[in-house]
């Protein structure tokens, strides 16, 4: 996914000379360092995750059950998530797991990767220290704020952003460090001080520009910089930070101000709760569990297992809300059995990326409750509008597998009996409730979105206990560790995209939008349509969330003021994003499926045409038919 990591990693052994021996020294103090510094980040970060979910928890149990409201519980787990979130990215930073496109650098030669990768560490170090002045004074002005129930200074909370990419820094610092070779670490930061020097003195010139300068930053630098594999958050921000610091008299702190409130919005806390849930569900076998159950249901038709694979996707997207989870949850499962009826690997992970498209609506989608939290649709509404959709599309890759297995040999296949039918059933059945109490529990005012996440984790934590008793306990520290890391990367995109996207509006780039496409010819079937070809690209290159944030507060007024339902619009566009995000060759997705099933790209390219023309197909029937997202509102 990364190939930072295989250019700094382990430190090559120490010559005899004195050169080599010093060079051998610094490469341990680094390591030593990043240990150390690692080891402590991460610990505070799982402790956050852990905080946040007792602290939700116990304001649901007192509100509901107790009728005792706890005033302060959505104000503390506010406060910490920020520090969830600035710690997150620390430890997504240190493990090289920002979100970045490395499908151009993967095909450079092996010593222009560690360049270009080295770049990367670099760029993303420049961002950090441009903005840690402005930081710290955003933290300063927050001092004078006062919280209502806690009555603590807002810079409480507000300290977790300079501190965050404080840490970052030194991150960063240790990561160029473990180079290794200091010819690469200089020409790459020289490279990257260069750049932004040619863009300061060309600073008065561009104030003359006027618009020219959207193109220039939020075209040509963060495509360039997106195309060469800096983190796509790290990219966005250098693309608002040279916008507003050389073409406008903006101060820079209202970067900082807009990368707080995108990153802050309570609703996000949902996307690390249904992270470590989706992992506690893999963990306790639980999705293991309905896998079997529905094996044995289908297990023995032709074409069964493809089946199988489609509805387990459908059921686990409903729990955890990561694609990535869904899929190391459900693919290790059936794919030796499939590969045994005599599947070819390519086919599977044709298949696997397109059910990671085709449930991108089941709820709890994390795209969904980005949605919601940049655009103010009502979660509830995205959550149920999502359901029938997904069933659109996953009968369209049904008739697909009808096709392609009508002639499978099951001549070795046994049908499962009934009572092993009923066996599977009994020991899934707490699993398959998962999906419909976490519902039922938003629906009937239980918990709210974010809330119902804790519920899940507590239902998921007893079944654990009490039914899965081979449960592998000890992965739980892990476990919170890369929900911080996942997290932490996906909520400082929505912090800079939320700044680039705050950008946009004050230049009028938004009202420019809407002036055009209100004026597409064809209403809004045609806004529809450039909207799924928008998007489709979209997702491809920044997947989903980071487009979201940047797009939908400015496309969804549109849609609305040409008569198109927003949840309707919402799914057209999740669904949209989905395929770009898992089609070949760009889509990110489609690599992750690839990585988990162990497959090599190239085998899945020629079998996925043709799910990707089913769910072409189905995307085309959901977006000429409202009534399938909004008919269950």
């Amino acid at each position: 996914m990364n190939t930072i990591a295989h250019s700094l990693g382990a430190a090559p052994a120490a010559p005899e000379s004195g050169q080599g021996s010093a060079k051998s020294r610094r490469l341990q103090l680094a390591h030593v360092a990043d240990r150390v510094f690692a080891s402590a980040v991460e610990a505070l970060a799982a402790a956050l995750i852990v905080a946040e979910i007792c602290i939700l928890f116990a304001g649901v149990v007192s509100r509901y059950f107790l009728h005792s409201p706890l005033v302060w519980t959505d104000e503390a787990a506010s406060i910490l998530f920020l520090w969830l979130a600035s710690l997150g990215a620390v430890v997504a930073f240190r493990r090289g797991e920002h979100m970045r496109m490395t499908a151009l650098v993967a095909k450079a030669a092996p010593h222009q990767q560690a360049f270009l990768d080295t770049i990367a560490v670099a760029a993303a170090l420049a961002f950090l220290m441009f903005i840690l002045g402005p930081a710290y004074e955003y933290a300063a002005e927050e001092a004078y704020i006062t919280t209502p129930a806690l009555e603590l200074s807002n810079a409480w909370r507000a300290a977790a952003l300079p501190v965050g990419l404080a840490l970052m820094c030194v991150m960063g610092i240790i990561r160029l460090m473990r180079v290794g070779n200091w010819r690469l670490v200089g020409s790459a930061v020289a490279t990257v001080a260069t750049i932004c020097a040619a863009f300061c003195l060309v600073g008065p010139v561009l104030r003359e520009l006027g618009n020219i300068n959207l193109l220039i930053f939020f075209v040509g630098v963060t495509a360039a910089t997106v195309l060469i594999g800096v983190p796509i958050a790290v990219a966005f921000g250098l693309a608002t930070f040279g916008f507003l610091s050389l073409t406008t008299s903006m101060p820079v702190m209202v970067l900082v101000g807009r990368m707080d409130e995108g990153m802050s919005h309570l609703i996000l806390l949902s996307v690390p709760l249904f992270v470590f849930l989706g992992l506690l569900i893999e963990m306790t076998g639980m999705a293991r569990a309905m896998v079997a159950f529905l094996a044995s249901l289908l297990g023995h038709v032709r074409g069964g297992l493809s089946y199988v694979l489609l509805g387990a996707m459908y059921l686990v997207s409903g729990i955890s809300g990561s694609k990535v989870a869904d899929m190391a949850a459900v693919a290790p499962v059936l794919f030796p059995e499939m590969k045994e009826r005599g599947a070819k690997p390519g086919d599977l992970i044709a298949l696997l990326s397109a059910t990671g498209a085709q449930t991108e609506t089941i709820p709890p989608s994390l795209v969904l409750i980005t949605i919601g939290s940049v655009t103010g649709v009502s979660i509830a509404a995205l959550f149920t509008g999502g359901l029938l959709p997904g069933v659109v599309l996953g009968t369209a890759l049904c008739f697909v597998v009808w096709l392609r297995y009508r002639n499978e040999d099951l001549s070795k296949v046994r049908k499962a009996s009934r009572s092993e039918i009923w066996r599977a059933f009994r020991f899934a059945l707490p699993a398959l409730a998962l999906p419909f109490v976490i519902r039922a529990a938003v629906v009937e005012g239980v918990a709210t979105a974010t809330e119902v996440s804790t519920l899940g984790i507590a239902y998921a934590l007893l079944v654990g206990l009490l039914l899965h008793r081979d449960a592998k306990w000890s992965r739980l520290f892990p476990m919170l560790v890369e929900t911080a890391a996942l997290s932490g990367a996906i909520l400082l995109i929505i912090g800079t995209a939320t700044g680039m996207a705050w950008s946009l509006t004050q230049s009028g780039f938004s009202t420019s939008l809407a002036q055009a496409m209100a004026a597409l010819p064809g209403g809004a079937p045609m806004f529809l349509a450039v909207s799924i070809v928008a998007f489709i690209i979209l997702g491809s290159v920044l997947e989903g969330i980071p487009a979201i944030v940047l797009f939908g507060p400015l496309l969804f007024p549109i849609a609305r003021a040409m008569g198109v339902h927003e949840v309707h619009y919402a799914m057209v566009v999740v669904l949209s994003m989905g395929v770009g995000l898992f089609a070949p060759p760009f889509g990110v997705g489609y690599y992750a499926a690839c990585a988990i099933g162990k497959v090599k790209p190239e085998e899945g390219v020629r079998p996925i045409i043709g799910y990707v023309l089913a769910l072409l197909t189905g995307l085309a029937i959901v977006a000429a038919v409202p009534w399938i997202s909004t008919g269950l509102l």
